[in-house]
């Protein structure tokens, strides 16, 4: 299985050689000889039948593949270095679950609530990590992640955790300067707050209304749902947002739901992981504990 998996001595003399650009100071940082040093590197050579480094003008260089495979060896070498870190910390029970979390969602959803998780499990440690674009969970360290989309994610597994009930609000103070919304044709007359990963909201808010005549995707564009959040409390303009991530602008009267009846989106949040860490403890464990979180929102 390891046939062609160098020695874990031989790598990190390699990475410390390239870091340094020096076999004396490698030698130096490894507490062993520059001539035990130079010896490995000719031995790794040897071993994958490609060149590492190379002098030029008395000077230490990495040739092109050299400078390549240094990058993979230290994720390598970070990655087992995080694991027996992890390891010593929790003696094998729990440990870290690193998940990646949509931002709004992370701050104002699951933050408030991943106290009761801690409290449950402390033992297990989460980290979390924001992404708005596509992830990959073959290049980067991460146990799980919270999306907002469909189930169609291959190779891993989803589990739904809830849909959202999309309402139009808008600052109480933009209705006095512009003027009342009584109707969706009354938007006409206000800007539109758009977000960038859901282009078509606006349009299918105002199908749904049967509502013409407006142009749905004029208006300032924002990345995130804070972003768009903290826009209309300013009075920037109207936001079609998921009434649960504004529970608290509402009951305090920061934002003015503009009409009584909300829309329920195709697609939902989902926890989704990959199929390979489907017997992670740990992840199980806070599984588990987010989908009853979800079936209690789901109620709400």
């Amino acid at each position: 299985m390891y046939r062609y998996v160098p020695s874990l001595t031989a790598l990190r003399t390699f990475e410390s050689s390239a870091r340094h650009m020096s076999f004396t100071k490698a030698a130096e940082e490894l507490n062993v000889t520059q001539s035990a040093v130079s010896r490995q590197i000719r031995q790794l050579e040897d071993e994958l039948g490609i060149r590492l480094f190379e002098r030029v003008r008395q000077r230490l260089v990495l040739t092109e593949a050299g400078a390549s495979y240094v990058q993979e060896v230290r994720k390598g070498l970070d990655q087992l270095k995080s694991a027996t870190l992890n390891l010593l910390a929790y003696q094998g029970v729990g440990g870290e679950l690193v998940l990646a979390c949509l931002p709004t969602f992370g701050s104002r959803w699951l933050i408030p609530r991943l106290g009761r998780f801690t409290s449950q499990h402390p033992e297990i440690n989460v980290n979390l990590v924001t992404r708005i674009e596509a992830f990959n969970f073959e290049s980067e360290d991460i146990d799980a992640a919270i999306y907002f989309g469909d189930s169609n994610w291959p190779g891993t597994i989803s589990d739904k955790l809830m849909g959202e009930e999309m309402i139009p609000v808008c600052s109480p103070s933009l209705l006095q300067d512009v003027g009342p919304i009584n109707t969706p044709a009354d938007l006409k007359q206000h800007t539109l707050l758009q977000l960038r990963s859901r282009p078509y909201a606006w349009q299918e808010w105002l199908k749904g209304k049967e509502t013409q005549d407006i142009n749905p995707a004029a208006g300032p564009k924002f990345e995130q749902f804070h972003m768009i959040i903290n826009a209309a409390l300013t009075g920037l303009g109207v936001a079609l947002l998921p009434a649960f991530l504004i529970k608290e602008e509402l009951s305090k009267g920061l934002l003015t739901q503009l009409f009584d009846d909300s829309v329920r989106g195709k697609n939902a949040y989902y926890l989704v992981y990959p199929e390979n860490k489907r017997g992670l403890p740990r992840l199980q464990t806070f599984r588990r504990w987010l989908l009853r979180e979800a079936a209690r929102q789901e109620k709400q």
